[in-house]
């Protein structure tokens, strides 16, 4: 069955009684055409009608009629008689008889025009009897939208529903909440499904996937329908012509001289370059280069003048290479359908949004224009098809496009005009200390958000390399913030956005970056290379909004928290410093909240956390099936979404996961008597595991924890800890890790209390408590150890490869013990420095003391090395000139002591209890049932890398920093070597 553009889901019963009407209708016009000559026929033709309309016009939609077969029954006498105009006007007139529907309800493609108006005779469009929200019409012409093929499919989807009730959603339950329907936004169709529908393939007889891109026309197999499409969109036809936006005016010609003046004009622009001249002629006077004193007032005002005036050349130069450009519509129009063709060539499921959502959006967007107020979006970056899918989004509901900051890295010929007249504005990655480029994005970003365009930045700054959110970078965050504090912009509208893949494009890329290799620079030839990328099949992209927020708002509410009254000058207050850089974090770290909040665990995601956290080489099909389903379950309880099970059973889920995954990364064992999955790259797996883990992070501290009496063994009373000891090491852990995840924010005591209820009520575990009710220790229960302690293994399993990555990072320091030959002081390059724990890592990992490759990434690992210069474990060195490498070296305190005789590094003090306490949670595996092994092979290795480093930094010419220079401050106290950081 070819894919209709809307399916049972969204129409209503009543559409059934049109059936009826439709039938009464053919049986009158067969009485009239009995009375005339060619009754015969004229009775026949109807009954085709009636009989043949559903199953026909599903084939015709959007196929070539030429390349129809129906039952091999169909002649080309009855489709010609079906498929002509009249008849499609004549289905329009009983449907508006039996007030229904309105053409204006409906799009070009038989898609809902969200905010569609209708005139006086508009009505909702949508399921009357069927338990769900009908989509309510606002705004938009109707005439653009009619098309009499739309009743065809109308009338098409009404006789199937008659005929075919069986696949029709299940009813709601108790353990199925009603939630609104998803809609797949596929090339030029959107398509409603019921909240994680799956639709069955083209043809159950054979048993093959539908070919989803088959509404995108392609050359070679129908050129004319091809330029057809072509023509629509740079004509601009019907809902393409993109006239009716929700949003301030754009694409049209003179938009960006338009901007450039308004930015140059920015009262903030012009007093940086009338500062930044008089500062210069400052130097010019001191040097002496401005003549003597009858001349130096002249001449310090012609001077000042012409830089100011050079300034501003600069500043307009600079302004034209940054804003974006969006001036012609048929350009965007093209784009779109460009686009369009290659994103559903890749991920040929298209792009899943939740109509609830989109609904929500536009109705903000509409308040939001009313009161020239910007949209802010603020999605997770995990790759760069990230705003080409938000674009494609906004365009298709006829949002104003947002304006994307995108890092200059990406601006290579050709590429890079085509982005930046798609909405692109081009920022450098590292301002430095340019004082007037900082201005002119501050007085860039104050233009849009004073003249109400929508706006565009990625809150995590780069592309997440693991899969998990990283931490927010407040770069562009601090100049919208800055530009609401000031007062220079009124408000703006904050939607944190989600975008989910079945799989990422970049993955293989991300994997030789975290293993060590440097980042190829972007450039043209690489990105006509990756057009292999689009014979793939990724699956689909799952795009969620959260419910937008005021951060005007926000920052009252902040205020609120403090206690301080609003009309007595709190929001200078709030400008001060520390309160700027606290408001700041906590605006950063509620966006990732956000973005959690509405994420969609994909398929594939579970798949691979289930491979990635079960004990053994591989398993099987059954066992595969039920604990996909298990975490599917878990995943839901803790408040998360999953997609594509409502509807579809889990083999068949866990079947599409699998073949998305492919052969590269799920590896099969065919010919035993039961089908078995293993993990062929874990690595790479792990970028999918990494999804979930935000679900479960304080599960698995607390089972990490808890595993440190577990790995002693014994009986059940000797693996129980008690509550103080667990709290101290889930302490422990949580700062260890407070960089690389997000906390819930009742605090540690309310936290961990929760999770030792939910995982006593899971029957992971048993909780002994006092007569108050307070836990005073904590163990497995029976339940989980007749079960082989597959839950709770389940969670260590979450958390271990970042214990062991951490854990990696400090045995590397130990490293940094100065030999005893080593008379001077010295501080070693950050970047060799941490190359060096990751060439650590992968000799420990092939020798057996380290369970998980995917430890020695980079990411983590720098994420470690952090964390140790926050606690004042090592100091770091940051030269302003990018020229000189940071540098590092062990603070005093920390710094291990070597035995005279042997000159070995010798594991006691502040550092080794440091590790020790690490290691407690670590997994057990070869050779590391005690310390024994790492405190001689392991600090031998380290020791041995650590020595080619002062090596390296001791040879001529090699650069060095004076040990005298006074180390970087530290911002946190110094960690102690108990469970408390």
């Amino acid at each position: 069955m070819a894919t209709l553009t809307t399916d049972m889901y969204t129409l209503s019963r009543s559409h059934e009684r049109n059936v009826l009407s439709l039938a009464q209708w053919s049986r009158a016009s067969d009485d009239s055409l009995g009375k005339s000559k060619g009754a015969k026929i004229g009775r026949e033709r109807k009954r085709w009608e009636v009989e043949e309309l559903s199953t026909i016009r599903m084939a015709l939609l959007r196929q070539n009629i030429n390349s129809l077969v129906y039952d091999n029954s169909l002649s080309a006498q009855r489709l010609k008689c079906l498929s002509h105009r009249r008849h499609s006007r004549r289905l329009l007139k009983v449907f508006d008889e039996q007030d229904c529907c309105d053409a204006g309800d409906i799009s070009l493609g038989g898609v809902p025009q969200f905010g569609a108006k209708a005139g006086p005779r508009s009505r909702t469009w949508g399921p009357r009897k069927c338990g769900a929200e009908p989509l309510k019409q606002t705004s938009a012409p109707a005439a653009k939208y009619i098309n009499c093929d739309i009743w065809y499919d109308i009338m098409a989807w009404a006789c199937y529903l008659k005929s075919k009730p069986t696949i029709m959603p299940p009813p709601k339950t108790e353990s199925s909440p009603a939630s609104a329907p998803d809609l797949e936004i596929l090339g030029d169709q959107v398509t409603i499904h019921p909240t994680g529908y799956v639709e069955p393939p083209a043809n159950q007889d054979e048993g093959h996937e539908r070919n989803l891109v088959e509404h995108m026309a392609r050359f070679r197999e129908s050129p004319l329908d091809f330029l057809r499409e072509v023509t629509l969109h740079v004509s601009g036809t019907g809902w393409r012509a993109y006239d009716e936006v929700i949003g301030q005016p754009i694409f049209y010609s003179g938009f960006s001289d338009n901007m450039k003046t308004a930015v140059m004009k920015a009262p903030m622009l012009r007093r940086r370059i009338e500062d930044l001249a008089r500062r210069r002629v400052e130097v010019e006077e001191r040097w002496g280069l401005l003549g003597d004193e009858k001349d130096r007032s002249r001449n310090k005002i012609g001077r000042k003048t012409e830089i100011e005036k050079s300034l501003q050349e600069v500043a307009l130069e600079l302004t034209d290479g940054m804003i974006c450009k969006m001036e012609s519509k048929m350009f965007i129009r093209g784009a779109y359908y460009l686009c369009t063709q290659l994103l559903t060539r890749a991920y040929h499921q298209g792009i899943h949004v939740s109509s609830e959502e989109v609904l929500r959006l536009r109705s903000v967007a509409e308040q939001a224009a009313k009161k020239k107020q910007s949209i802010v979006f603020l999605p997770c970056h995990r790759s760069h098809v990230d705003y080409v899918s938000l674009q494609l989004i906004c365009y298709r509901l006829g949002i104003a496009l947002p304006t994307v900051v995108a890092g200059d890295n990406l601006n290579f010929p050709v590429i890079g005009s085509f982005l930046q007249h798609a909405g692109a504005m081009w920022i450098r990655r590292s301002f430095g200390d340019d004082a007037l480029y900082t201005t002119l994005v501050q007085s860039y970003i104050d233009t849009l958000l004073q003249n109400g365009f929508n706006f565009e930045c990625f809150i995590e700054g780069g592309r997440s390399r693991t899969g998990k959110l990283l931490s927010p970078k407040f770069g562009i965050l601090s100049f919208l913030l800055d530009s609401v504090l000031s007062g220079r912009v009124d408000d703006a509208i904050i939607c944190p956005v989600s975008t989910q893949y079945d799989k990422v494009i970049e993955t293989e890329s991300y994997i030789s970056e975290l293993l060590g290799q440097p980042k190829p620079k972007e450039n043209l030839q690489d990105f006509l290379s990756a057009s292999s990328v689009l014979s793939l099949k990724l699956g689909r992209v799952d795009v969620r909004f959260h419910e937008p927020w005021s951060l005007r708002d926000f920052i009252n509410g902040q205020q609120t928290r403090k206690n301080q009254s609003l009309a007595t000058n709190s929001l200078a207050n709030m400008q001060t410093s520390e309160n700027r850089i606290r408001l700041l974090r906590t605006l950063g770290f509620k966006v990732l909240s956000d973005i959690n909040a509405v994420s969609v665990v994909m398929p594939t995601a579970l798949i691979g956390t289930v491979l990635l956290t079960l004990r053994g080489r591989g398993v099987g099909k059954f066992e595969l099936i039920r604990r996909v389903e298990w975490l599917s379950e878990r995943v839901r309880n803790k408040g998360g979404r999953v997609a594509h099970f409502a509807g579809a059973p889990t083999e068949v889920v866990v079947d599409r996961g699998l073949d998305v995954l492919g052969s590269g990364l799920v590896g099969v064992v065919d010919g035993l008597p039961e089908t078995t999955y293993y993990a062929v790259d874990r690595f790479q797996l792990s970028f999918y595991r990494n999804m979930t883990i935000h679900l479960f992070i304080t599960e698995a501290l607390v089972s990490a924890a808890m595993y440190t009496r577990v790995k002693q063994g014994g009986g059940p009373d000797n693996q129980r800890i008690t509550f103080d000891r667990l709290h101290d090491q889930v302490y422990f852990l949580s700062q260890l890790f407070r960089g690389e995840f997000i906390y819930p924010t009742a605090g540690l005591l309310a936290n961990l209390n929760a999770t030792l209820r939910g995982l006593e009520k899971d029957d992971v575990i048993t909780v002994s408590r006092g007569p108050a009710g307070k836990a005073l220790s904590a163990g497995l229960s029976d339940i989980e150890r007749k079960n082989g302690r597959e839950n709770f293994d389940f969670y260590c399993f979450l958390i271990w490869p970042f214990i062991e990555s951490t854990w990696l990072g400090a045995v590397a320091l130990m490293g940094l013990t100065p030999p005893l030959e080593q008379k001077d002081e010295l501080w070693l390059d950050v970047a060799k420095t941490q190359d060096a724990a990751q060439l650590l890592g992968k000799t420990l990992y092939h020798q057996g003391d380290l369970s998980y490759f995917e430890a020695v990434n980079k990411e983590t690992l720098k994420n470690a090395f952090q964390l140790f210069e926050d606690e004042g474990i090592v100091n770091l060195h940051k030269s302003k000139d990018k020229k000189i490498p940071s540098t590092i070296k062990l603070a005093k305190g920390w710094t291990p002591r070597r035995d005279l005789a042997t000159g070995n590094i010798v594991p006691e003090g502040n550092l080794w209890s440091f590790i020790e306490t690490i290691a407690s949670s670590r997994r057990e595996g070869k050779n590391r049932r005690d310390g024994a092994t790492v405190s001689t092979r392991v600090l031998v290795l380290a020791d041995k890398v650590g020595r080619q480093l002062f090596e390296s930094a001791a040879a001529p010419g090699d650069v060095t920093v004076d040990a005298m220079r006074s180390p970087k401050k530290r911002r946190r106290k110094e960690m102690e070597t108990k469970a408390r950081l």
